[in-house]
């Protein structure tokens, strides 16, 4: 691809400003989601090509306007439905309703904490990365807010945060046949951290998967499912990144609609940290939340590697996190025509980039599905990751990276950059649709 000029620069500020006035008579006109949504969202600039005729936008306003909306109105949703066990913090972000978690607090300070009318809910000791973590309830008629600012006064060197819901980070389209998978050798390891997976689909049913959450319960889930087969499926023409992997999965929705909450995130993080899970994916995304950056980073100072998509909120969008904590290998969705995915977010948390458009994944119940998002381009980098740390270890781990870094094919402006990170990697490992279509026949 070539690198960005003055002139390709001046074609994309004319590409925006059309796309701006295309963008209202779109809205109206796109099939499914698209048309209901409640704002316009900040949509980027595929990199380099012509300019596309308005047929051609509306195609991509299609994919990308649901996608870029999709987890603030899952927020949205999980609000409206669910009042009961869930709310929104001072940010609007969805937190479980009246719950804060408390960061190591002294027995004197939780004493006088239950003393002005908060309540115990649990309390975990996460000693595989140093951590205990205290989940209270606040008062009965406290705004969260201001109950978390009393446990603040209580003890201010105790850090107090709200149970954050991490959401998922893409979404699988139409489906096709399934076929059996033949067995194979298994050596490496990786982790998951997502909602539950279909273990019976052909994809994955020679795989050996290692299961935490949902007190033994298998609860299924699309995005688990199709995320699990980028990283170890097989199954005739479908493969996952690393199919000879051991897969350390942990479901931390369980079917729930609080499911995904900042302490669920931090106990899956310890579990990996105790089984010795050298690379973990987590294509979930959601804001910062204390717990969650001082678990991700007593991992990383343990030589693991933490792979997390970037999210879907757009370019212009805050960053999300866990992949914008410090150390996390972030990664963003190119398209087939190696442009970035014009939802996927942009920014320092950018490390690397991977396909994350027309990408077959496993359906559950059977057969394939299109998926799109960064939640489907940060497995295929995680799988490659594992081909090469088979341990933590706070030196080979970074060198791991470092050479994926070098293997990358730089796209955007020369080096490093906030679109693209270092490159494109795993280009070859995507699994066409047509390839598993082809099978119907």
């Amino acid at each position: 691809m070539m690198k960005t000029t003055a002139n390709s620069h001046a074609r994309r500020r004319l590409y925006a400003a059309r796309l701006a006035g295309w963008l209202g008579a779109a809205m109206l006109v796109c099939a499914g989601p698209a048309a209901a949504q409640l704002r316009l969202p900040s949509v980027g600039l595929p990199g380099g090509g012509r300019l596309q005729q308005p047929a051609a936008i509306q195609e991509t306003l299609r994919q990308v306007v649901p996608l870029q909306e999709l987890r603030l109105n899952t927020q949205r949703d999980l609000l409206r439905r669910y009042p009961d066990r869930i709310e929104a913090d001072p940010a609007g972000h969805a937190v479980r309703r009246g719950e804060l978690i408390w960061l190591a607090p002294s027995q004197p300070a939780l004493r006088a904490a239950l003393a002005q009318g908060f309540t115990l809910l649990r309390e975990h000791v996460l000693s595989e990365l140093d951590l205990r973590q205290v989940v209270l309830r606040a008062p009965e008629g406290d705004v969260l807010a201001v109950a978390a600012q009393r446990l603040r006064a209580i003890e201010p060197d105790a850090v107090v945060d709200f149970n954050h819901l991490y959401l998922r980070g893409g979404e699988t389209g139409r489906g096709q046949a399934a076929q059996s998978a033949p067995a194979r050798a298994l050596k490496r390891r990786v982790g998951l951290i997502d909602g539950g997976i279909d273990r019976r689909h052909p994809a994955l049913a020679q795989a050996r998967i290692h299961s935490l959450g949902c007190d033994g319960r298998e609860l299924p889930s699309p995005h688990g499912t199709a995320v699990a087969s980028l990283l170890v499926g097989q199954d005739g023409a479908f493969a996952g990144v690393a199919p000879a992997a051991e897969l350390f999965a942990a479901d931390v929705y369980c079917d729930q609609p609080d499911g995904g909450a900042a302490e669920d995130v931090a106990r899956a993080l310890a579990w990996m940290a105790r089984e010795r899970v050298p690379v973990i994916n987590i294509s979930l995304v959601g804001p910062p939340n204390a717990l969650l950056d001082k678990a991700t980073q007593a991992l990383i100072r343990r030589g693991h590697l933490v792979v997390a998509a970037v999210g879907n909120d757009g370019p212009g969008a805050q960053p999300l996190y866990p992949a914008s904590y410090a150390g996390v290998v972030g990664v963003s969705g190119v398209t087939p025509k190696r442009r970035a995915l014009p939802e996927a977010a942009q920014g320092r948390q950018v490390i690397l980039s991977a396909p994350g458009a027309e990408v077959a994944v496993a359906r559950v119940g059977g057969g394939y599905a299109v998926a799109r998002g960064t939640s489907f381009a940060a497995p295929i980098v995680a799988g490659l990751l594992a081909e090469t740390l088979h341990e933590p270890d706070t030196q080979s781990a970074p060198a791991a990276l470092l050479r994926l870094e070098r293997s990358a094919t730089d796209l955007g402006d020369a080096g490093r950059d906030d679109v693209f990170g270092h490159g494109l990697v795993g280009e070859s490992a995507r699994t066409l649709p047509e390839r598993v279509s082809a099978r119907r026949r």
